[in-house]
């Protein structure tokens, strides 16, 4: 069984991994992803990193979401008045990406979706923080077959396309979430990410700029903001001051594994940091066969993160 993306949760005491599932479907490579072609969820849970990883098996399946397509992308996981919510990007009929939500009563699931897309979302890879005060917030987006490229202003583009290199970089987008959760609360806005002068980053800086894959921690009374080069192959992050940002670039988390993608979450877990990631080490390097790691993940006085080597 390959495992990728894996979202990593403490519920109960417990760490809760709501990872994507990949399968051999023998659609060939391309740079939409097509050969990214899950179709169902299973969650994993654990006492501690060293120990048992208990599969609770299939928790979603495509053919139970009325309005999905194909392709079951990155999901995320958060609890509120003792539900459990399972945030999911898949294509719709139509072959644009949503996003979906799933309610169990238990964070292993099963989880039941909701009749309809969460209405304004689109693209791919939600990441749902909780801040202290209980609010929540969605972080979403992703280039290329992420779909991303083809909106501005929340709105869809007949040809969207990315940014020439010299303009600011596409934005992740952030939402704060209605106290249903299943739905956004206002409009998404623009995470932007800027460097040490102030300025945004630009769209010819691959080595900085967002890609895909949003998780959202806290440390220290920060917010950091982690996410995917992409085409670069790292983790990076950027720090702010508050949950929309803006976010200053300081640096990478984590060099290229093996295999195009690089997924993550950041989390703790009986007083240390872990960041779980995947490779496609186990399947010899096919980028669509992908497994789960972990790694501690350390901090240094100032706040700073130090790097991981990612081909270890």
């Amino acid at each position: 069984m390959y495992t990728a993306d894996p979202a990593a949760h403490v519920f109960n005491d417990r760490i809760y991994i709501y990872p994507s599932h990949d399968i051999e479907s023998g659609i060939p490579e391309n740079d939409l992803g097509d050969h990214f072609d899950m179709r169902d969820y299973h969650v994993f849970s654990m006492d501690d990193v060293d120990g048992e990883v208990i599969d609770h098996g299939k928790v979603l399946d495509i053919v139970d979401v009325p309005w999905a397509g194909r392709q079951m992308w990155d999901t995320d996981a958060a609890t509120k008045n003792g539900k459990y919510y399972l945030y999911f990007p898949v294509k719709d009929k139509t072959d644009i990406f949503r996003i979906g939500v799933a309610v169990s009563d238990k964070p292993e699931g099963p989880f039941r979706p909701e009749p309809h897309p969460i209405v304004g979302s689109y693209s791919i890879d939600p990441c749902v923080f909780e801040d202290l005060d209980g609010s929540h917030f969605m972080y979403f987006g992703g280039l290329w077959g992420g779909q991303l490229q083809r909106y501005r202003n929340n709105k869809a583009q007949e040809c969207g396309s990315e940014p020439a290199d010299h303009e600011p970089a596409l934005c992740p987008k952030v939402v704060k979430m209605h106290n249903n959760m299943l739905e956004f609360a206002e409009e998404p806005r623009d995470l932007v990410i800027i460097d040490d002068n102030g300025e945004p980053l630009k769209a010819g800086d691959h080595d900085r700029r967002f890609f895909e894959a949003s998780w959202m921690h806290k440390y220290n009374d920060k917010y950091y903001f982690s996410y995917s080069t992409g085409n670069t192959h790292k983790l990076c992050y950027a720090i702010g001051d508050n949950p929309y940002g803006p976010f200053t670039y300081q640096g990478v988390i984590l060099t290229p594994v093996v295999g195009w993608t690089t997924h993550h979450s950041i989390v703790k877990f009986k007083d240390k940091w872990y960041l779980f990631f995947h490779d496609s080490v186990p399947s010899e390097g096919k980028t669509w066969l992908r497994s789960m790691k972990v790694s501690e993940l350390n901090y240094r006085s100032d706040g700073s993160i130090r790097t991981i080597d990612g081909s270890r």
